[in-house]
């Protein structure tokens, strides 16, 4: 039985299996409207400075984290916060929290199991944002690539790109503490529902420049959800 959350924001069953042994994915919908002062207090989660979407957003994270810890490990656990905002999770546990655009979510693992996970969720950017936002985001090899597309399937393609980098970061960073940007990564292919990226630095002595890593990704109600796990 899930733990029960304010009313501003509901659990929703998974979007979509994600073929990742070991790990709880639990997604939920947020009404920003909705949210109450007292909903911090209430599920016994430390409030957050900002404007109301902020919090919002931030309290749906954390409870839908909430939710994938009981799922694995039978406890109502809350991650905190590092002076950068990075969640520090239950010891022996990683996770990942990710929200906008009225929905959040959280996969976790135990440590044993996985040494870093990252997800992310984006609603698909339109052909005129993604047109604008491509040079940021795409490499000029990612670009070439990208060349024949017709508008909507690149605006697919650069929410993609931009989604599993987003996850990629939030898998490393933790283990590195190294920042990294959107052009020292690419979007080698796509096969299906699954990618390859490859890292264009030196980031650490497990994930020199050069070093591949996979990724996952579902796409459901205008939302592309991301995973990448080491």
């Amino acid at each position: 039985m899930s733990l029960p959350t304010p009313p501003f924001c509901q659990l929703l069953p998974s979007p979509a299996p994600l073929p990742l042994p070991a790990t709880r994915l639990v997604s939920a919908h947020f009404d920003t409207a909705q949210l109450r002062p007292e909903d911090f207090p209430d599920s016994g989660i430390t409030p957050v400075r900002g404007v109301a979407k902020r919090q919002a957003e931030y309290l749906a994270g954390r409870l839908c984290a909430r939710e994938a810890l009981h799922q694995l490990c039978g406890q109502a656990l809350v991650p905190g916060r590092d002076e950068d905002g990075v969640p520090l999770w239950p010891a022996g546990t990683v996770g990942s929290i990710t929200h906008g655009a009225g929905r959040a979510a959280a996969m976790v693992a135990l440590a044993r199991d996985w040494r870093g996970l990252g997800i992310d969720l984006e609603k698909h950017l339109s052909t005129e944002r993604a047109a604008r936002l491509a040079g940021e985001i795409l490499t000029p090899a990612e670009l070439q690539r990208a060349a024949g597309l017709d508008p909507e399937a690149f605006a697919r393609r650069v929410t993609l790109t931009f989604s599993l980098k987003e996850s990629l970061f939030k898998a490393l960073y933790p283990l590195v503490l190294t920042r990294f940007y959107f052009h020292e990564a690419e979007l080698l292919a796509v096969d299906g529902a699954t990618a390859r990226l490859r890292l264009l630095l030196d980031l650490h002595a497990d994930w020199p420049r050069g070093s591949e890593l996979d990724g996952r990704f579902v796409e459901f109600d205008g939302y592309l959800l991301s995973v990448v796990a080491v």
